[in-house]
């Protein structure tokens, strides 16, 4: 056995500036008979424990290390291009600790452009490290290559009384950099540099040996391997690209393709390399020998628990659960003390009973705050966590096995998934950090993948090729399905013209080669949506930390989750839920509007009015049950249970969908209901014989194969994640067992086939229950206080513009009216106003009730949080009496110029002027204001009295200014609100080319993938861009009508034919082929017509009235048409059902701005 260990290792997880995975890197040295191996990423530990789990299950020993950054002084210093390498590697578990605690203090204080340390932190927490002198990056070989030998002889000097002598290493490299300049593929600029690199390397490498004969610090050879073989160069030269944004034909950038020197070399190769110096070979060795880290993985770690005196975990958690039990039922029955003595004894036998307790401990804080709290998966199968008032569905009511959450047999630890309310989520954590210590507590890191897809697009785009061509390529890679990624080679597999494709055209074939290299490979660090972690320590005694990216002093962990895990970090998962937010929020304006208090969690479960407006389809901003699918399904369904709410939660999108017609014909006709076996009943009887969830899966396998609890649980995964040899084992078992208990054959085999369809995308019962009743809370609310669930509803969706527009809209089909921001009566928030009978709309369930919602101020651009305070503090005592009343009471250096001129054009002072005329006099009264403020402040009072009584006594001198046309209004509101309020532009458009168009916008649907269809908008965005191939000019657009919005993408030739027509705000009707790409919908425009004057003098206009329009109302607008004669043809449709009205007009109008303002007002 060869004597080399390869000490200088980076993974995928040099994030771009690696390749290999971790998996690869362990086979290949096993490959190579080698006992050991490092992992030595740039700057982080992020596979770290990945890396030790693989090795040493291969029996290679892991030597963990990292590639660190150092700062020339300090690592507080400021300075770019101030980090130098240096190589760490971890002696034993100490040293390990201290690696962590480095990486940590290089993101979270030493991180400019790099995570660097300094001398400072490598002498605190040197114990138990090995350091090499690293790359021609390294400070040593930079001060050597730079002449300056005394410096760099200081240097080794400091590192060797850092870590000791027994503990340094001169690192060699030899890449051959003059060998490689000779290749004829290399182009001209760069063989130069490589002759320059190549003199860098000798020149350092002489000094390097020098400094180890006089300094007596012993010689290690490594190869810095970024890849794994050397035909791996492209695909690493090509991920480096992505990091820096070139194209790999740019010569001036950093390149690994001239030099495929940097891969995993064998011994043999590492040692003819260094023939002349086999003592650097033999060191590496000898460093791996020294090395001895023992992880402890897979025991948990609780934070300290507060018990009660004299208790133990296990003892305060039945007394929770028993104290619990009483409070929710009226009597504690055999069933309830069966149930909880068989969930407890379970939960102590695994020793999770602090786990609980951390749970409703924070349940129960998330209650005293008024934090709205709800549970997801399969913990709201266990009814001691039901009574410990941590989940919130009653499972003997529902019926949810325990057994899928926890069961004896389950080898890993349960999850409580905790969802809360996402505008306090971050009070949550607080509450955490507060109880544990802020140092114990922090979130998890994740990391984003590069996909089939994304891996096509990502070396298409740095190979410079097309984006269309990149573009058709990768959508002819089918979207996976959950659970089941979709690969490359799959792909090629299934779709015959990518096949066909790749074998044809030279150019695919190396791009789909190429982008299997880097496919499934780490790209970036984020941060997980709810996974938290609470350590009984310091944090950094299990896991190195960074801030989140993008500049957030958020503190997360650079182990992901199931590392975290491993390691024996407490997960918590605590994810936001905007329901919950909108929930709570409606709950509290119901309390202060109605003086009424409802407990959600005592409401009736069969509310007669809750379930008419699901079968009315009325399901905008219900949880769950919104999209346009779902609720075709609902009104078909027509619920009258939760539990055909839940059963439609767990069947829909990624449910088992082809199973709901049936479901809905059978709870229509129960003549219908049938099941395979008669034993099914038990369990399928509340879905009409239905397989809907995973636990009816379990129960098929239990009771009819015979399976126990593992057993069940091992079938549902095995099926779930169809493993082949797996599935056949199963396969096997299944249908012996079936045909033991009584069953045929050939009945076994196929009903194995129906489960096997169905458990890749069954849900389990208990999350099912637990958004169930979700989606019931958040319906009940809307079905009764419509109002205040609409405006919290608006009030969370402020800043989302999208679902701002199909909120109002859904505000006028129930028959509130939406009113715009007003400087007296407008909050914050969105708030609900008393409005007459006068201003009501003609139509909706809620019409008469009397009530409008009015526009928070937050939601107006350039209005920011101290302009605000400012303004309802200068009215807290009385409204404003006039615009100049307003302006002499705010302070108007905070609510300036820009401030005042958003809030005239949003509406905010309709009630003083029209805003064309408040525009006009801004100056003026604004000159007037600053001037009696400066008299104030100078102590002078006017002739007639107080300067105080002046201001009150101020009227407006508004000039009378035609105001500006509707067009112009619309612009204003859709810049500084995000929506168009008055009206949209469309909407006064859409009456006269509703025969031209196939869908609203709010109808397109991602399932619609490669339909054609013709919609018209404004154009709400535009952006143009080149391509790289012939720098023709294409553009990506945003479409948006009054219902919805879809991007929409102008490829060259189409483009050219009509630039014209691509302006923002102009309305168009566009035809073209829809395109779900990775899960996002886009429309390819294929025609395109511009809506205006010329356009729409061809087209008769269709009038809509809605159903239930007051006939004065009609009245009105009948006279308004007659009023304004023009050359416009015009319909009437009297909405009425399935029986609408038409009525053509025997006259034609003149359809203006002010006409269709007019109107828009009316309905």
């Amino acid at each position: 056995m060869s004597n080399f260990t390869h000490l200088h290792v980076h993974s995928e997880y040099s994030l771009l500036d690696g390749l290999s995975k971790i998996s690869k890197i362990i086979k290949k040295t096993k490959e190579f008979g080698q006992s050991a191996v490092a992992l030595t990423d740039h700057g982080g530990m992020y596979g770290a424990i990945d890396f030790y789990k693989k090795a040493t299950k291969e029996d290679i020993k892991p030597i963990i290390g990292c590639e660190v950054y150092v700062a020339t002084k300090s690592r507080l210093d400021r300075q770019r291009q101030d980090a130098s390498h240096l190589v760490l590697l971890a002696k034993d578990y100490q040293g390990y600790q201290n690696l962590m605690k480095l990486s940590t203090l290089a993101h979270t204080e030493g991180f400019y452009y790099k995570p660097r340390v300094d001398k400072e932190l490598l002498e605190k927490y040197h114990q138990g490290l090995i350091a090499t002198t690293a790359c021609l990056g390294s400070r040593v070989n930079k001060l050597i290559v730079g002449g300056e030998l005394k410096e760099a002889k200081k240097e080794v000097q400091e590192l060797e009384q850092i870590f000791g002598s027994d503990n340094l290493y001169i690192e060699l490299q030899r890449h051959h950099f003059d060998q490689y300049s000779k290749d004829p593929k290399v182009p001209k600029e760069i063989k130069g540099e490589l002759l320059e690199m190549y003199g860098k390397e000798q020149k350092a490498e002489k000094e390097l040996i020098k400094l180890s004969r006089e300094l007596g610090i012993p010689l290690i050879a490594t190869n810095d391997a970024h890849y794994i073989t050397k035909e791996d160069a492209r695909a690493q030269d090509a991920i480096v690209c992505i990091q820096t944004g070139k194209l790999t034909s740019d010569i001036n950038r950093l390149r690994f393709v001239d030099t495929p020197d940097f891969y995993l070399k064998s011994p043999k190769e590492m040692e003819k390399e260094f023939e002349d110096l086999p003592e650097a070979i033999t060191n590496t060795g000898k460093i791996a020998d020294k090395v001895d880290i023992r992880i402890s993985l897979g025991k948990w770690c609780f934070p300290k628990i507060d018990l009660p005196k004299g208790k133990t975990a296990t003892e305060a958690l039945k007394d929770m659960a028993y104290a619990g039990a009483k409070e929710k039922f009226p009597k504690m029955t055999q069933q309830i003390k069966k149930r909880i003595d068989y969930e407890l004894g379970v939960i102590d036998e695994k020793g999770y009973s602090a786990y609980f307790l951390l749970y409703a401990d924070l349940v129960e804080y998330c209650e005293s705050a008024g934090i709205y709290t709800n549970t997801r998966g399969s913990a709201a199968g266990s009814f001691v966590s039901y009574c410990c008032n941590i989940t919130t569905v009653d499972p003997l009511r529902f019926k949810l096995p325990f057994e899928r959450f926890l069961n004896p047999f389950r080898p890993s630890p349960p999850d409580i998934d905790l969802d809360v309310s996402d505008d306090r989520r971050d009070q949550v954590i607080d509450y955490l950090k507060e109880k544990y210590g802020e140092e114990k507590v922090a979130q998890i890191c994740t990391f984003g993948t590069m996909k089939a897809r994304a891996a096509i697009r990502d070396m298409g785009r740095v190979q410079g090729i097309p984006y269309s061509e990149v573009d058709k390529i990768s959508k002819l890679v089918p979207m996976g399905s959950q659970g089941f990624p979709m690969t490359i080679d799959k792909a090629l597999e299934i779709t015959p013209e990518l096949k066909q494709i790749q074998n044809s055209d030279p150019k695919i074939k190396d791009l789909l080669d190429l982008s299997k290299k880097v496919e499934g490979n780490t790209r970036h660090i984020s941060v997980h949506a709810a996974a938290v972690v609470v350590s009984p320590d310091e944090l950094t005694e299990f896991s190195p930390l960074q801030f989140e990216p993008g500049g957030d002093e958020k503190i997360i962990t650079q182990y992901e989750m199931h590392a975290c895990e491993d390691v024996g970090l407490i997960k918590l998962d605590i994810l936001g839920i905007r329901n919950l937010s909108i929930l709570a929020n409606a709950i509290k304006l119901i309390k202060i509007l109605h003086k009424k208090e409802i407990d959600i969690h005592t409401i009736p479960l069969d509310d007669k009015k809750t379930f008419e407006i699901l079968c009315d389809g009325e399901t905008f901003g219900i949880f769950q049950l919104a999209s346009s699918g779902m609720t075709k399904y609902l009104m078909e369904l027509k619920p009258e249970k939760i539990d055909d709410i839940m059963a439609m939660v767990a069947l829909y999108r990624p449910g088992p969908m082809s199973f709901i017609p049936e479901y809905i014909k059978r709870k229509h006709n129960p003549k219908l209901i049938k099941y395979f076996d008669p034993r099914m009943e038990e369990f399928l009887k509340s879905s009409y014989g239905i397989i809907t969830y995973q636990d009816d899966v379990l129960y098929i396998a239990i009771n009819l194969a015979g399976y126990n609890w593992e057993e069940a649980d091992k079938f549902r995964k095995a099926i779930g994640k169809k493993i082949p040899e797996e599935m056949e084992k199963q396969h096997a078992k299944f249908v012996d067992g079936a045909v033991e208990n009584g069953m045929t054959k050939k009945r076994a085999e196929d009903l194995f086939s129906q489960i096997e369809t169905f458990a890749a995308y069954g849900f389990n019962q208990a999350h099912a229950a637990s958004y169930g009743v979700l989606a019931y809370w958040t319906a009940y609310t809307k079905a009764h206080y419509p109002v205040e669930y609409m405006t919290a509803l608006m009030s969370a969706e402020a800043t989302h513009t999208d679902k701002l527009t199909e909120a109002i809209n859904e505000c006028e089909v129930l028959g509130i009216k939406v009113l715009p921001p007003d400087i007296n009566e407008s909050l914050t928030d969105f708030t609900v106003v008393d409005i007459g009978k006068e201003q009501a709309l003609p139509a909706g369930r809620v019409k008469d009730g009397g009530k409008a919602i009015r526009f928070g101020l937050n939601a107006i651009k350039n209005v920011g949080a101290a302009a605000l305070e400012f303004i309802l503090k200068a009215r807290k005592d009385e409204p404003f009496s006039s615009f100049s009343d307003f302006l002499n009471k705010v302070n108007l250096q905070k609510v300036n110029k820009k401030v005042i001129e958003s809030l005239i054009k949003v509406g905010a002072f309709d009630r003083f002027g029209q805003r064309t005329a408040l525009l006009a006099y801004l100056p003026q009264a604004r000159d007037a204001a600053t001037k009696l403020a400066k008299e104030r402040l100078s102590g002078q009072t006017s002739l007639f009295g107080s300067a105080e009584k002046s201001i009150k006594d101020l009227k407006d001198n508004v000039p009378e200014v035609e105001e500006a046309p509707l067009s112009e209004i619309l612009k204003n509101e859709k810049e500084l609100l995000g929506v168009y309020l008055t009206g949209h532009p469309i909407k006064a458009l859409s009456a006269q080319i509703r025969n031209r168009l196939t869908h609203k916008l709010n109808q397109l649907d991602k399932n619609m993938n490669g339909q054609s269809v013709s919609v018209a908008g404004i154009i709400a965005s535009l952006r143009l861009v080149n391509t790289k191939k012939n720098n023709s000019r294409m553009a990506f657009a945003a479409l948006e009508d009054e219902l919805g919005r879809v991007d929409i993408v102008i490829f060259p030739k189409l483009f050219k034919d009509t630039a014209d027509i691509w302006k923002e705000d102009s309305p168009v009707l566009v035809s073209g082929r829809l395109d779900n790409k990775d899960d996002e919908l886009s429309l390819i425009v294929e025609e395109v017509e511009e809506v205006n004057s010329e356009f729409l003098a061809g087209q008769p206009v269709t009038l809509e009235i809605p159903r239930g329009t007051d006939k004065k109302v009609m009245q009105t607008i009948s006279q308004l048409l007659q009023e304004n004669p023009g050359n416009l043809s015009v319909e009437i449709i009297i909405k009425n059902g399935g029986a609408d009205k038409r009525i053509n007009l025997p006259y034609k109008v003149n359809l203006n701005d002010s006409l269709r303002k007019k109107i828009a007002s009316l309905l």
